[in-house]
């Protein structure tokens, strides 16, 4: 899958426990204005309603060139899943403080796809491990570095 954008605040802000790939279904100007990389995907999150999964709150800039007048960039999507994968994912959701998220959406030859996540938000003390541990691989990289 060739990445188009990530959501890298996910990463810092979410433990990952398992991640799914799903189609995603857009329009002919969405989908080109998401080839540009017009797109949003902070505060983007995924439901589970009447077995169908929907994508909300991702920003899809209007494609320039469209004769489009009525756009509404943050219009839920939905997502193509198994129903395998949908229904773990409805159970997984049923836990407490469990979500699902996206992390980076992609290109597979002419169709989006958008790599999702099951996700239990970190407190504050492992975000603050999180960062510690970054810096201490920084400060190890540098020193192996420089005595090569």
């Amino acid at each position: 899958m060739k990445t188009i954008k990530s959501n890298k605040k996910a990463y810092f802000d979410y433990e990952i426990l398992q991640e799914f790939t799903a189609g995603i279904m857009l329009t002919g100007p969405e989908i080109k204005s998401v080839r540009t990389g017009n797109l949003n995907l902070k505060g983007a999150y995924i439901s589970v309603e009447k077995g169908d999964a929907f994508l909300k709150n991702m920003h899809i800039s209007a494609y320039p060139f469209a004769n489009v007048t009525d756009y509404d960039p943050l219009r839920q999507r939905q997502l193509l899943l198994n129903k395998k994968e949908l229904n773990k994912i409805n159970n997984e959701l049923n836990n407490q403080g469990v979500t699902v998220i996206p992390l980076e959406i992609g290109l597979v030859g002419k169709y989006a796809k958008l790599k999702i996540a099951i996700a239990r938000g970190k407190k504050k003390h492992d975000k603050r491990e999180t960062i510690k541990s970054r810096e201490q691989k920084r400060t190890l990289d540098r020193l192996v570095k420089s005595f090569r």
